[in-house]
């Protein structure tokens, strides 16, 4: 992920790449080999869609607001797109999925994206008031 320079992105995809492979491990011994595949392909949806916001946010170089706004916009558009394509290719195409399985993962990782307003960018200096 050297292509995302912010580091509560990068910080709250790592969290979703590790909330999934756990996630596989619960659920596999419960629901076998196509819950745990389920629980997989549930967190890839929300990381895929996580990296195309990342990757959109991150080419924005300007330094006005309107301008930021329109980026985070556009990047938000394109996540949930990338989210429902990726859910409507999984139940379509994968005819053994698990769907508490699948739908549990992939909601707790998008819960998860959420997060990253409260991970500190060590990046932004804080104004010096005296």
């Amino acid at each position: 992920m050297p292509w995302i320079r912010s580091k509560p992105v990068r910080t709250i995809m790592r969290w979703q790449l590790i909330v999934t492979v756990v996630m596989v491990l619960i659920l596999a011994p419960i629901w076998g080999f196509h819950g745990a595949v389920s629980a997989f392909l549930g967190g890839v949806v929300s990381i895929v869609a996580a990296a195309a916001y990342a990757t959109i946010v991150s080419r924005y170089h300007g330094a006005t607001i309107s301008g930021a706004l329109k980026t985070a916009l556009r990047a938000e558009a394109v996540k949930i797109m990338a989210m429902i394509a990726l859910l409507w290719l999984v139940l379509t195409f994968y005819k053994d999925v698990v769907a508490v399985s699948f739908i549990g993962t992939f909601a707790i990782t998008v819960l998860i994206f959420g997060m990253a307003l409260f991970v500190p960018d060590d990046t932004r200096v804080a104004p010096q008031i005296k």
